[in-house]
């Protein structure tokens, strides 16, 4: 194995920790002026957009090639379109339509829908999970189960 993958200096090291230390603070500033709604789950499209910020972050990090500007400059245009996108959706009724999912009935008047659970990929045990944590203790203790836009299972109990 070659030494270097251990060890190749300090230069490196403070390299990391400087480099690092600026991207964090500039990785704050730029999340606090976006807004909350950034790293929100209420999304497929808000979690791509978190996930490409970790990456970026990362790739500030430990890429000798990327100079802090850039990374910088990366972190803050990925903001800024997940800004204008939410801002967007919130005003244009098709923006909203073309990034959020809408929410899915997955189970009515305590019995499941097999053909939109099939399709959104939802088991009846998960089902029951759901029920569960609304203080049902069965299917049939359910009024209805959502697949909510964000992924999760919200059940709603019978009167």
């Amino acid at each position: 194995m070659d030494p270097d993958s251990f060890f190749t200096g300090w230069q490196p090291i403070v390299r990391v920790l400087v480099i690092g230390t600026a991207a964090y603070v500039a990785l704050v500033a730029v999340l606090r002026v976006s807004g909350k709604r950034t790293l929100s789950k209420l999304n497929a499209f808000d979690l791509v957009v978190t996930v490409a910020i970790g990456s970026t972050f990362a790739s500030i990090l430990t890429s000798k090639d990327l100079a802090l500007a850039e990374g910088v400059t990366a972190l803050a245009l990925l903001t800024g379109l997940q800004f204008v996108v939410t801002f967007l959706s919130v005003r244009i009724k098709a923006v909203d339509r073309l990034v959020k999912a809408e929410p899915t009935l997955l189970l009515r008047d305590g019995e499941p829908l097999p053909g939109v659970m099939k399709r959104q990929r939802v088991t009846e045990d998960e089902l029951r999970v759901a029920v569960r944590n609304s203080g049902g203790r069965d299917l049939q203790d359910a009024a209805v189960v959502i697949l909510e836009s964000d992924g999760s299972l919200n059940a709603i109990l019978k009167g």
